[in-house]
């Protein structure tokens, strides 16, 4: 009995039942999207956000200070300590190895362009451009032009010509040429542009190409690594290295001394991916290091990061209360035309229970059917999401199914709650003469 009058009611009451489920399929579809995008969106921000470039800084841990004046380093080449390049590849044997993009070493040499007399004092940077490396058996490639993308060359294609030649390759030097790049403010001033020779402390150097940065670097002159190295008379020898890594938002365990922390809170700290542990780990596999985060990129990051997440919540919880008001309105719609007949049940000894029970029974027939489809469609919207804004699949998780079910269940009983209360309370009287 109780199985037909259940059927019954969807055969009766078919465009309410419809109403009603279209409601819930409709905020179940935005929960849904919105789910699974929160949960795979924290890796495709993070990317979109490394045009913001490197996040964290390594520096030799005694390190003194910089001194530049005009874009100048006025630091006699001896002072300070540096880090050795060998070390670097190392980064890619952290526990989060996975997360970093790339990295880049600098090291400033103060130089002098031109000859003697008619010449003038500058820096020199030495680092990666697009650097092959090894570690292990993992071959991989890294420089500035994965951790500072907003750097742009203009010139000829440096040792590649013909179908070789790649646009994305001209105006930057090979990591194993005697080329440089010039800024564009210092190539102005020396009237130099690509394939020109320049006097570089006694060494004739060819510009590949003309950087344009909008910073310090449009005033200075950037090498191959190995070429600064021989310039300063230090093989090996590195000053800083940026660090572009995948991390998480901070909270309240990312900013913890892990000094301070048990075991359990130190593995759970060490293996999440925060600026900081990341950071710490850096300081482990490269000797007498001092890494730390650019607070700038780092912190922005996480506030971007936070705020679209925020959204997300605040777009879901909105689609679910709609939901819950639709749900609700059809519900005591349909209860309201059945009066009639919830007023013969009792009168024939139907308990309180047994009425409740019926409708709770439809409404969560509808939940799960209307969370069934909601889902399907929130799949696809969050997949249509991925492909618009991130330019990449969204990957839906399986064991959200039955997560966004019970969500489905949860906001059709929330809608259906005071309805069917009020069902429960009928009079069996007043509802057997069409009364409320």
């Amino acid at each position: 009995m109780f199985p037909r009058l259940v059927y019954e009611s969807f055969r009766r009451q078919t465009r309410r039942k419809l109403l009603a489920g279209v409601a819930i399929t409709l905020g179940v579809a935005v929960a849904t999207a919105m789910i699974a995008v929160a949960t795979d969106i924290g890796d495709k921000i993070n990317r979109e956000l490394r045009s913001y470039g490197a996040n964290l800084v390594v520096t030799p841990q005694e390190d003194t200070l910089d001194v530049e004046i005009g874009g100048v380093n006025l630091k006699p080449p001896s002072d300070g300590t540096f880090l050795n390049e060998v070390d670097l590849p190392k980064i890619r044997g952290t526990f989060w190895h996975h997360n970093i993009v790339g990295f880049s070493p600098m090291l400033p040499v103060p130089i002098r362009l031109g000859g003697a007399s008619d010449g003038q004092d500058a820096t020199l940077v030495g680092t990666y451009f697009n650097k092959p490396l090894t570690f292990g058996k993992e071959d991989f490639t890294t420089g500035v032009k994965i951790t500072h993308p907003w750097w742009k060359a203009e010139g000829k294609c440096d040792g590649a010509t013909g179908a070789s030649a790649r646009p994305a390759d001209c105006g930057w030097p090979q990591d194993n040429s005697q080329n440089i790049l010039i800024g564009e403010r210092l190539a102005a001033k020396l009237s130099k542009k690509p394939g020109d020779t320049v006097q570089v402390s006694g060494r004739t150097l060819t510009v590949a190409g003309i950087l344009s940065t909008g910073a310090a670097e449009d005033d200075e002159v950037v090498a191959p690594l190995a070429l600064a190295q021989e310039i300063l008379g230090k093989p090996g020898a590195v000053r800083r290295v940026y660090v572009s890594a995948l991390t998480k938002p901070q909270d309240a365990l990312a900013v913890r001394d892990p000094k301070t922390m048990t075991p359990e809170v130190y593995d759970r700290w060490y293996c999440s991916p925060y600026v900081q542990s990341i950071a710490y780990q850096l300081q482990e596999v490269i000797p007498h290091s001092h890494a730390e985060q650019i607070r700038q990129v780092a912190q922005n990051e996480g506030t971007v990061l936070s705020r679209i997440q925020g959204l997300m919540l605040l777009v879901t919880l909105a689609a679910l209360f709609a939901s819950a008001l639709a749900v609700s309105a059809a519900m005591a719609t349909a209860i309201f035309e059945r009066r009639r007949e919830v007023g013969l049940m009792k009168a024939l000894g139907a308990g309180n229970f047994a009425v409740a029970a019926i409708f709770f029974v439809e409404a969560m027939l509808l939940a799960l059917i209307g969370g069934a489809a909601g889902f399907a469609a929130g799949t696809l919207l969050a997949r249509q999401i991925g492909r618009s804004i991130f330019n990449s699949q969204i990957s839906i998780e399986p064991v959200l199914f039955p997560i966004i079910l019970a969500i489905a269940v949860l906001v059709t009983f929330a809608g259906s709650a005071a309805a069917i209360r009020r069902a429960v309370k009928f009079d069996p009287v007043f509802a057997l003469r069409g009364e409320a």
